[in-house]
Order: structure tokens, then sequence, then C-alpha cells
């Protein structure tokens, strides 16, 4: 099933949970967590990035034929909302949402819709470029929409004018990345498209932005012994150097220390996903 605004298709997304973020322990992972599920409802995408010709098209130019039909990299994302706006006023989307139970709106994916589309086989990049999300750029998941609408910029300063971004290896087409990129200005390689997608309403459920640090503290601390310091101690006993092991303690503890950073960032046990019925 597809729908036509404007001439531009939409493909059909079905309805899906989805899964975002990493449970991978490691400090060097923190940007990917927590992981947690996206629950989203049915909506409807492009399957390539706009094309010159799309945007022609979509805006009733008479010179539309004679625009090359190559994937457009001078749109940045308030052209993207104007023209999002102009699909909003016409007759094809009026008509279609009068079918509808609820509103709707035209909007760049989020990065929930994105995944999910992509699982489906419906979302297609090629490696080398970069798309244009609708969410406010990010460190981590903590604060993320849980239901696929937008996440708002909610920080000052310069990333207040950033947008997030979907990134794909150069040669690696399963290699995708979130990145941002700036929301007034266009870049080579980057990229945009548009959904058509239900308007959530409501308060939105959110990944929760508080996390059990004394937890984490004491998970550090456990694995920090057993890993590093506890054997920097070991070896030169089991060497047979046990007087070292207390005329030299504060070199070794401080080779313990560094060598439970060094296997922090690589590995910690697997973090618990955050269930979307979990959060309240």
């Amino acid at each position: 099933m597809s729908v036509t605004l404007n001439g531009l298709t939409f493909a059909r997304v079905e309805a899906a949970t989805t899964v975002l973020g990493t449970t991978k322990g490691g400090w060097v992972y923190a940007s990917q967590r927590p992981c947690y599920e996206a629950k989203l409802p049915s909506f409807f995408v492009m399957n390539n990035p706009l094309t010159e010709r799309n945007v022609a098209v979509a805006l009733g130019l008479p010179s539309a034929d004679d625009k090359p039909d190559e994937t457009m990299e001078a749109l940045t994302s308030d052209d993207l909302n104007e023209l999002a706006s102009h699909v909003m006023a016409g007759e094809d989307f009026r008509a279609f949402t009068a079918q509808q139970d609820g509103p709707w709106e035209v909007r760049a994916l989020s990065e929930s819709e994105w995944k999910t589309a992509t699982s489906q086989n419906l979302v297609h990049l090629r490696p080398g470029l970069t798309e244009r999300l609708c969410d406010a750029p990010a460190s981590n998941n903590r604060g993320a929409m849980m239901d696929g609408r937008p996440r708002p910029n909610e920080v000052l300063g310069p990333a207040s004018r950033q947008v997030a971004a979907m990134a794909v290896h150069p040669k690696n087409a399963e290699v995708t990345a979130i990145t941002s990129v700036p929301r007034e200005r266009p870049l080579p390689n980057v990229v945009a498209r548009l959904a058509l997608t239900p308007l959530r309403q409501g308060s939105p459920k959110r990944v929760p932005e508080a996390t059990d640090r004394w937890s984490n503290l004491r998970a550090e601390l456990l694995w920090t012994t057993v890993l590093g310091i506890v054997p920097s101690f070991l070896i030169p006993v089991l060497r047979g150097m046990s007087s070292y092991a207390v005329d030299g303690w504060v070199n070794l503890l401080f080779g313990g220390l560094c060598a439970g950073f060094l296997t922090g960032a690589l590995w910690r046990p697997k973090r618990p996903m955050l269930r979307y019925d979990d959060v309240s």
C-alpha cells in the first residue's frame, strides 16, 4: 500500500516495536545507552531521499520535467520543513487525512522511525550518505521518545542549531551511526526525505533521564578490583616476588587501576533493556 501526495510516493511501514541502542556495558558504548524499546504506529515513508525533480514536482513548478532525478544535497532542515508545510497545504493531504481517525503530519523521520522503516527494507540510503532527521541531537538515549515522535531540542548553545542525522558507512551499507548536521546549512553528501506519520498527542513516554549512579559506581569498583587491582597484586606473588607486593604496592595499585580502566572501556556486564511497558 502506498500514498501519493503532491507527486511524492510514500510506502506503508507496518506498526512495530523497535529496539534502539545497545546493552553493551563498556563506557565506549555510553552514547548508545540505555537500550530501549520504541513502539511505533503504522506510517508512510519515501523509499529514497528527495531528488531535485521530486522537490520541483511537489512544489508544482512548471519546469519539473527538466530537473535532474538525482539525490538533492542542497536541502537544509528549514527547507525540508517548508516543503512539508507546502505538501500539508495541498488537496492530496486534506483528502488523505479526511479518511483517518486522527491528525497526521509530513516531516523528516525520527531515529526510531528510520530504524523501523529500514528493518522493513523500506528506506534506502547509499553508502557514504547522511540523512537529516527531525530529532534534536543528544549525547545518549536519556530522554529519548519511546513512541517515535521527534525528540525536541532542549539544549542551549551551538547544539540548538543542529539536528540529528543518520550516517551510512562509505563502504558498508549495514553500518550506520547517529550524528548531527547544521539545521540551516547544506553539506555535501547530506540528504533528506519526508515521511507521512500520525501526529502523536498527549504526554510523551520518554526514556528516564535519571540513572542509578550509586549502583553504577559500585559495579565499577567491583570490576576494577576483580579485573585490575587483584591481578596486579597476584602476578608478582605467583612469580615469587611477594616482597614487591608489599614494597611496591603504590605502583601495583596504580597499574591495577589503569588495567581496570582499560577493561571498563571495552567490557562490562550487559545493561538491561528498557521495555516500553515498564515506563509509566
